[in-house]
């Protein structure tokens, strides 16, 4: 029994960081689309949220993280700047989910209609 687990190769998942720019001022200064586009993906995806912190800056941007049984997601932006950083994270655990995290960064960037200044893709 002790071999087998040995020799079998878990891959906790993939996780990608990425920095983009946006023109939709509108999306990047507060959260409530964010927060309903989110949830959408969440739903579509089968994921499990099981907690959440958004918050609007007081001059305009918003923080977010969303906990998931799977792992997280999370997204700051800074309107000014026409910037925002976002990652996601899920678990292998019960099945591969990379094409999950591939799907719901493209998702995110067409939603935000952000071009893509720099990603970085982990695989765990």
């Amino acid at each position: 029994m002790e071999n087998t687990k040995r020799s079998m190769k878990y891959s906790p998942g993939l996780h990608i960081l990425s920095e983009f720019s946006s023109s939709k001022n509108i999306q990047l200064s507060n959260y409530s689309d964010s927060k309903i586009f989110f949830d959408g993906l969440i739903k579509e995806n089968q994921l499990e949220k099981v907690g959440e912190v958004y918050y609007d800056f007081p001059n305009g941007g918003f923080t977010a993280v969303i906990c998931l049984t799977e792992s997280h997601l999370s997204i700051h932006t800074w309107p000014e700047f026409k910037l925002a950083t976002f990652d996601i994270f899920l678990s292998n655990y019960q099945k591969d989910n990379t094409e999950k995290v591939r799907s719901i960064y493209k998702d995110v960037l067409i939603y935000f209609a952000g071009v893509e200044i720099r990603k970085t893709e982990v695989v765990r």
